[in-house]
């Protein structure tokens, strides 16, 4: 196996999905479908950007339990090298509605995730790469360790705040090459640095590539990179703003997992284009547009020929 060029240290969580027409409403009971697989945004990442092509390490936690114990397996078929802690916490695991119209909703209790450490992390493996990738659903002083150790080795650090968090420390931001939020995080970014407040997702429909990227800038992050749903991604960089639109023609099934599929393959496209970022995002935006079009999560990221082929319209 090559050497990894993508390192992702974060969560896995085992998804447990249901699937029915719509959500209940307090006190009801309905019906659906049942499904279970890998899942968790660290994991999910990892996958996308294996998929996508890069060579992709992941490092997390995980139980002493059946869902834990099936991992090394499921990791070694998708061609990852995996890192694994056991800890005495369970395994992370989400349960997700998902009704008719794809959206969904997430439960998600994170177990070992919260105890994964700086020591869990192999000596070398972090200065090897090319980008270093983190999300809340680990401790957050962890994000922090591995940052330091990517900053000090000259690798690129990429940072989704998903999801927000209460005890978020801003200072991480100052470790933080890429920042990719999405609105809601977007939103929660921007009060908490004082760069907006009571702003909401209405104000973001409605405001301006300009004026999103003048806030953008008040972040302090190189490169924000706002995933935006049905509108595609701004990216703002010191050079200004610039705007990439959705695939259309796409049939939507299953959101779940669309953001950490634009997350890796992001990353998958910042190696594959040697740093590029707009490159990057236009891969990572066909990465995600091709997973909301089947169920699931890491079953939903596509391979790298479904990639370029959606990229290059044939």
């Amino acid at each position: 196996m090559s050497t990894p060029q993508v390192v992702v240290v974060g969560s896995f969580n085992q998804d447990l999905t249901w699937t029915t027409l719509k959500f209940p409403r307090p006190g009801e009971t309905i019906t659906g479908r049942f499904k279970s697989g890998p899942g968790g945004k660290g994991s999910n990442q990892a996958v996308a950007a294996a998929r996508a092509g890069a060579a992709t390490a992941f490092v997390g936690a995980i139980g002493d339990d059946p869902f834990g114990h099936a991992l090394p397996a499921f990791y070694d078929s998708e061609g990852i090298r995996h890192h694994l802690a056991v800890k005495d916490e369970p395994t992370g695991n989400a349960g997700i509605w998902v009704e008719s119209s794809g959206e969904n909703e997430i439960i998600v209790a994170l177990g070992a995730n919260l105890v994964l450490e700086s020591g869990d992390v192999p000596e070398g493996l972090i200065e090897d790469a090319r980008i270093v990738l983190c999300q809340h659903e680990s401790s957050l002083a962890l994000n922090h360790d591995v940052f330091v150790r990517a900053r000090d080795a000259g690798v690129a650090t990429l940072l989704n705040p998903a999801p927000m968090r209460e005890d978020f420390d801003p200072a991480i931001l100052k470790l933080t090459d890429i920042l990719v939020p999405n609105e809601t995080e977007f939103i929660a970014l921007a009060e908490i640095l004082g760069a907006a407040s009571g702003l909401t997702e209405d104000d973001m429909a409605a405001m301006n590539i300009n004026d999103m990227h003048a806030l953008c800038r008040k972040f302090d992050v190189p490169t924000v990179v706002v995933t935006l749903g049905s509108r595609g991604c701004l990216i703002s960089s010191a050079d200004g703003p610039k705007q990439i639109p959705v695939h259309s023609g796409i049939t939507v099934v299953d959101t779940t997992g669309a953001g950490d599929a634009f997350v890796g393959g992001f990353a998958a496209g910042y190696c594959k284009s040697d740093g590029n970022i707009i490159e990057a995002a236009k891969f990572g935006n066909a990465t995600a547009a091709l997973s909301v079009t089947k169920p699931g999560t890491a079953p939903s990221m596509p391979q790298r020929a479904e990639i370029e082929k959606l990229l290059s319209g044939s």
